[in-house]
């Protein structure tokens, strides 16, 4: 009897030892980390200071504007994603979107997904005034993920499914201008089966000329309409300097500040007009001692900050110059691009005045618990405070719970044997 006490009390033992490290490693994190929000004193909650995309994930995808104070003066959503916002000028609101259980799906099976864009009428209540959109083969990475409104009141957009970008009249339905990036990258046999380029942003940066971020090249170009790709930045693809970015913004010739994404941090880059490469020459990985994870916008302001969209860890946060939180607000389910009202993301706003390059944040030797950890956050909303000791905290748990899970398997069995050979007597 002494051997099946022990394994009872051992794996009763392993089991709360697991639930003690779990309880204990999360409730410390959590009580420790540094508060997110932070308003400033200027703060004003009778007008609508940011206005976000938000992807989800799952059906959360929404659009929300705040307040001064981040609280919610209307949100609209409960769809697969939201990505690009932009408020026009008569108070409407342009997004990108994607949506599911359309039955209206082209060449592909119903129910299907569509993406485009919407125009959303915020008042008295938050409703789709416009839609546009067109059928997509799969429900990831084929979503519209930019949409800008052009001077002539058409609408510049970028094509995820087909790796293209267009310019749509919206009056018509009808696309008036199409560059397709097969002609600069060898195309597979149909795009659409696969993420192949991950085009993920276009910006008119003068009058025909574009700025394209190409998420899975690492690049970003600059096309001209009629003459093709004019510019490449980071021509090589190098990790880097650049690694899955989004969202770029033009801040002059010579002069861009990106959304890093997989090195988790805000870069401007420069142009060497000697070499012709481009060169990071200011960069933030971290706001208010939280580092970034997965920023996924960033929008130079006219006052000289900058406007960053920290995926992961649910915020939009306002950093000066030297990286100090200006503005933070929290944003659940995985924000994709916000902007700080009034101004929205202004090409040309200027560049900071600097020389010397930016030690590199890249990091090619990750290890397997932040692989784990990235892998997890692309599925479930953790907590920005969740970090690879939690990883390696709940694998040691469920090895404790494991093996106390078996200890105490062995004495049922054990039990049930022993019940057997009594009945049998």
């Amino acid at each position: 009897m002494t051997g099946e006490s022990s394994r009872v009390r051992f794996g009763l033992a392993f089991v709360l030892t697991g639930l003690l490290l779990v309880a204990g490693a999360f409730g410390a994190s959590w009580a420790a980390a540094p508060d997110i929000e932070r308003v400033a004193a200027s703060a004003d909650a009778n007008t609508t200071s940011v206005l976000v995309g938000v992807q989800g994930p799952g059906p959360n995808g929404n659009v929300t504007a705040l307040d001064g104070y981040g609280d919610v003066r209307w949100s609209i959503g409960n769809i697969i994603s939201y990505q690009s916002v932009e408020r026009l000028d008569d108070g409407t609101v342009l997004a990108s979107f994607a949506a599911g259980g359309y039955r209206n799906c082209g060449p592909y099976e119903p129910p299907c997904k569509r993406t485009g864009i919407r125009i959303i009428e915020p008042d008295p209540e938050p409703s789709v005034e416009y839609q546009w959109s067109y059928p997509v083969r799969t429900r990831k990475d084929s979503e519209v993920h930019d949409a800008e409104m052009l001077p002539s009141g058409n609408v510049l957009i970028a094509d995820m499914e087909y790796e293209s970008i267009f310019v749509l009249d919206p009056r018509t339905g009808e696309r008036v201008w199409t560059w397709n990036a097969s002609r600069h990258y060898d195309a597979p046999a149909d795009p659409t089966a696969e993420d192949w380029l991950h085009l993920n942003d276009v910006d008119r940066i003068g009058d025909g000329r574009y700025l394209v971020s190409i998420r899975n090249e690492n690049q970003l170009l600059v096309v001209e309409r009629g003459e093709g790709v004019t510019e490449v930045i980071n021509r090589d693809g190098d990790p880097t300097v650049l690694d899955a970015q989004h969202n770029p913004q033009w801040l002059e010739p010579g002069a861009v500040v990106v959304a890093d994404s997989e090195n988790n941090r805000v870069v401007e880059l420069h142009r060497n007009e000697s070499s012709g490469e481009w060169v990071a020459v200011w960069a933030v990985s971290e706001a208010g001692g939280i580092p970034f994870e997965w920023p996924r916008d960033a929008d130079r302001l006219p006052n000289g900050n900058t406007f960053v969209t920290d995926s992961r860890n649910n915020r939009v946060v306002e950093i000066d110059r030297n990286g100090s939180v200006v503005t933070s607000y929290i944003v659940p389910s995985l924000p994709y691009e916000a902007d700080r009202l009034p101004h929205g993301e202004i090409p040309g706003v200027g560049a900071y005045d600097v020389d010397s390059n930016v030690t590199s944040t890249f990091d090619d030797d990750a290890s397997a618990f932040s692989t784990l950890l990235n892998g997890a956050r692309h599925v479930v909303p953790l907590p920005f405070w969740v970090s690879e000791v939690h990883v390696m905290v709940v694998g040691l748990a469920a090895l404790l719970w494991l093996c106390g899970g078996i200890l105490l398997a062995q004495e049922g069995f054990a039990r049930a044997r022993r019940s057997d050979a009594v009945e049998k007597q």
